[in-house]
């Protein structure tokens, strides 16, 4: 049998561990933005690098 104690205890790790995931989750959404702006960052100074190059 599971008591009223250990039932409350299970109740907030479980509550502690989603919402842990949440942040978790947010950071790597962040950090896919943060990486596709850089890899388009780094094109256009190639592209203008180059156009510069040619003239």
């Amino acid at each position: 049998m599971v008591t009223r104690s250990t039932g409350l205890l299970l109740l907030v790790l479980l509550s502690l561990s989603g919402a842990g995931c949440a942040v978790i989750g947010g950071i790597f959404k962040a950090g896919v933005w943060v990486g596709g702006l850089g890899v388009i960052l780094v094109l256009v100074i190639v592209a203008f690098a180059v156009i510069k190059m040619r003239r």
